[in-house]
């Protein structure tokens, strides 16, 4: 974070001083919620969670060396004193970001935000210093984290907002105002929760609604709910994808033997081809997304187009891919699963696949209301369509819905089974896995496949070759 005092902290947030010898003490760390996280001169924020509070660990993180703690009470250490600690935060972040004048991009989706984010934080990294969302850090608390990140050098923010409901994202965009906003897609991702697709669109609009007038915002060309968004700003539009009249797009595209994503990308002021290190064709869209917002950024195609074909997967869990020394390759995109990124992982894996064995093992995907049955058999039937080698649904009833699609799609059934568990996938795959077989791994977080992806690679840490 940029240096503050205390006191202009405290003046920032509307706080009241207390225990504090120094009041011109400076902040120079990164403002943190979890105590084991503080470094010299932080500032500890105590979050009252359900099962945690915070100010339980002020002492530690002050010993630690945290310059002073963010509470709502009075605690024997340092501390500035506020009625709401994250309302405290938002007003910090909102000032450091308006005192930095740093160019702030934000964006959301219903799937690919954090994909996306990764491929945006690494074209830009390579114009100027740039600040973005760790992992996926997108909600009220770990936006104006991310956002107290910046430094004096910062010159780009890259801020990932998800969304829950209606009103979700226009309150992150009051927390640190973009003036490029980037909407990727309106899927069915918590469809549960909003209630419908139009509902989605709704809310992810809310994004290019805030946009100002000399701001820009970055429409997917391809997704019908999206362009619609470009009646709803009386910002700038630029379009992205592959429909002919988007303003960047990509031509030629197509997999490479391995299943990455080769194309020409096209700009309003060039083109040059990619051939990126990222698995699937769903990569082509985040791609364009991400290369709409460093044009606008003002750099050259040629650049882009070298920094996307360079860059990696920065989160953990998403088509992660490893490959053993025996010749079984593990995907583990474990992070999380919707109906979009599933169907985008299953066309990745038979990508992958040609001429090997493959294997979709797949769980449950959350919040889907009263579209879960059609969904997880979907799925399922999309497995059996695209030849995939074997399908192991693993869980409850999602589970056994996906794996009876499977069954109902052909003649396919004995090549699909429904486990109970993670460790029943992982006695399975030991047994039956040989070299050469490609393994998918994904499910909605909660379900925690990671787990099994984990147990396919113990034993050859260090040994496997990361892909």
């Amino acid at each position: 974070m940029i240096a503050l005092s205390l006191a202009e902290i405290a003046e920032i947030v509307g706080g009241q001083s207390h225990d504090i010898p120094d009041p011109a003490t400076l902040v120079i760390g990164p403002v943190v919620i979890d105590s084991r996280a503080v470094e010299p001169g932080s500032l500890f924020a105590a979050f009252r969670g359900e099962n945690v509070d915070g100010h339980d660990y002020a002492e530690r993180a002050v010993a630690e060396g945290a310059a002073a703690v963010l509470a709502t009470r009075p605690l024997g250490v340092p501390a500035i004193v506020v009625d709401d600690v994250q309302n405290a935060l938002r007003r910090l972040a909102r000032a450091v970001v308006e005192r930095l004048g740093t160019k702030v991009v934000a964006l959301t989706g219903s799937a690919g935000k954090t994909s996306t984010k990764d491929l945006i934080a690494q074209v830009l990294q390579r114009k100027a210093p740039t600040v973005w969302t760790p992992g996926s850090l997108n909600n009220e608390i770990g936006l104006p984290l991310t956002a107290l990140r910046a430094t004096q050098d910062t010159e780009h923010l890259v801020l990932e907002m998800g969304a829950r409901g209606i009103g979700h994202i226009r309150y992150l965009t009051g927390l640190t105002p973009p003036r490029i906003g980037l909407v990727l897609n309106v899927g069915t991702a918590h469809i549960g929760e909003f209630g419908g697709r139009e509902q989605i669109a709704q809310a992810k609009g809310e994004l290019v609604e805030s946009l100002p007038k000399d701001g820009v915002a970055v429409l997917n060309a391809d997704d019908p709910l999206v362009r619609a968004m470009a009646s709803r700003t009386e910002a700038r539009v630029l379009l992205f994808g592959e429909a002919d009249d988007a303003d960047v797009r990509a031509e030629n595209v197509r997999l490479t033997e391995h299943g990455q994503p080769t194309f020409t990308l096209h700009t309003p002021t060039g083109c040059s081809d990619v051939t990126m290190r990222l698995y699937g064709e769903h990569h082509v869209s985040n791609a364009l997304a991400a290369a709409a917002v460093a044009h606008e950024l003002d750099m050259p195609a040629d650049e882009i187009a070298l920094a996307l074909s360079e860059a990696g997967t920065l989160s953990r869990w998403r088509m992660e891919v490893t490959e053993r020394p025996d010749g079984v390759t593990v995907v583990n995109d474990a992070y999380n699963a919707n109906p979009e990124s599933m169907r985008a992982a299953l066309r990745a894996l038979a990508a992958m696949g040609k001429g090997r064995r493959t294997w979709a093992v797949l769980g449950q995907m959350a919040e889907l209301g009263d579209e879960a049955l059609v969904e997880h058999d979907a799925v399922g039937r999309l497995a059996v369509r695209l030849n995939v080698g074997k399908l192991v649904a693993v869980g409850g009833r999602e589970a056994s819905w996906m794996q009876l699609g499977a069954y109902n799609e052909g003649s396919w059934g004995e090549e699909s089974v429904h486990v109970s568990d993670a460790q029943a996938a992982v006695d399975l795959l030991r047994s039956e896995l040989r070299p050469g077989d490609v393994v998918l791994v994904k499910a909605s977080r909660s379900v925690g496949l990671e787990r099994i992806a984990q147990a396919l690679l113990e034993g050859f840490e260090g040994e496997g070759a990361v892909r």
